[in-house]
């Protein structure tokens, strides 16, 4: 798939077919998604891939904590998550993180999957159980989350929604 193609029609997706997804392919999202670029290339930004079922489900429910406002499962049904956690020591940790989550975005959906960012990872890390799982897997450091990118086969066509009008200024 053509770069500019890919930017123009890349849709966030919210419904998921159960279907596994080819660990092979997940590692190219996530290739892709370490190759963005970083604040003095520190490269402050690490990635959590979620796989494990049960993780994964304990993951969502942390995400929807008890605000009714979010959904039973704010993944969508997705069968992968990919976690965006950056340093903080990193004066640039924030944009560093937004720029792995867009990557990781257009690189799912220039393989043929469905993707889409899930706020929230920062509430779910700041949590007793979200700094557990981190613990658990042995990372240390000041990390917060930035965003959680979930990923799958799509289960819906993505609806192409109008963008805004007058978003760009000239100064010629």
């Amino acid at each position: 798939m053509e770069a500019i193609e890919n930017l123009l029609t890349r849709k966030s997706i919210k419904s998921y077919k159960p279907d596994p997804v080819p660990k092979a392919l997940i590692e190219k999202v996530i290739e892709a998604g370490l190759e963005a670029p970083s604040g003095l290339n520190k490269q402050s930004p690490i990635i959590l891939a979620v796989t494990d079922r049960q993780v994964r489900d304990e993951l969502s429910k942390l995400n929807a904590g008890k605000d009714p406002f979010f959904r039973a499962d704010p993944f969508y049904g997705a069968p992968v998550v990919l976690v965006v956690l950056a340093d903080k020591s990193v004066p640039t940790y924030l944009y560093d993180g937004s720029l792995v989550m867009e990557n990781l975005l257009l690189a799912a959906h220039a393989l043929g999957l469905g993707a889409c960012w899930i706020h929230r990872a920062k509430e779910t890390f700041d949590m007793p159980e979200g700094k557990a799982l981190l613990e658990k897997i042995g990372l240390k450091g000041d990390y917060e989350g930035i965003g959680n990118c979930i990923l799958g086969y799509a289960n819906v066509e993505p609806e192409k929604k109008p963008r805004k009008a007058n978003r760009t200024y000239w100064i010629e």
